[in-house]
């Protein structure tokens, strides 16, 4: 029976080993507390790290949108000063007609010559102080029909002239710069 009693004291001894191994394994509540704790902290990171990037991905747009804005800006800022006569000059168009067909009457006695010469002479002038601003005359007879820079109102019929051809200008069209101020009234050929 000794032998008994000391299997049954070794059986004893490996459950009482088994049960600490287990308890060990287990975990008390203060590790559970811990774990819990740094999940929490885990968490409040991960919230506070996406709080993070969307701030950055808001500053980057920010800064986007604002460098767009001043990017446009500039560009308004370089065509407003581009452009900046465009306004007095389309004002003068009407002007520039009228001191030509003035110019276009035949002088009859030597009073009209000298009105016509005074006439001529601000023409001039005013035609010089456009141009330092850069409005030029668009150049339509004999040139290739262009929708962009010509405005067809008659078509005529000469046989001796390409398709599409400006056989007549009606009316002067001017560029400023790269712009249309008016396009030139033509007659193009049929």
């Amino acid at each position: 029976m000794t032998e008994t009693t000391e299997n049954k004291d070794l059986v004893q001894e490996n459950v009482q080993a088994e049960n600490e191994a287990t308890v060990e394994q287990t975990e008390t509540p203060e590790e559970v507390k811990e774990l819990t704790i740094e999940e929490q902290y885990e968490a409040k990171l991960a919230e506070l790290q996406a709080k993070l990037d969307d701030e950055e991905n808001r500053h980057l747009r920010l800064r986007a949108d604002f460098d767009n804005l001043r990017r446009r800006t500039q560009l308004d800022r370089e065509a407003a000063e581009k452009y900046r006569a465009q306004s007095l000059l389309s004002d003068l168009l009407p002007v520039l007609d009228n001191f030509e067909r003035a110019l276009q009457i035949e002088p009859t006695s030597e009073e009209a010559v000298s009105i016509v010469k005074g006439i001529e002479m601000v023409y001039r002038s005013l035609l010089e102080a456009t141009e330092k601003e850069g409005l030029q005359v668009i150049k339509a007879e004999g040139e290739q029909f262009d929708p962009n820079v010509h405005q067809a109102v008659m078509q005529e019929q000469d046989s001796e002239k390409e398709q599409g051809v400006v056989l007549r200008e009606l009316q002067k069209g001017y560029i400023l710069k790269d712009r249309v101020l008016r396009p030139t009234m033509v007659s193009v050929n049929e």
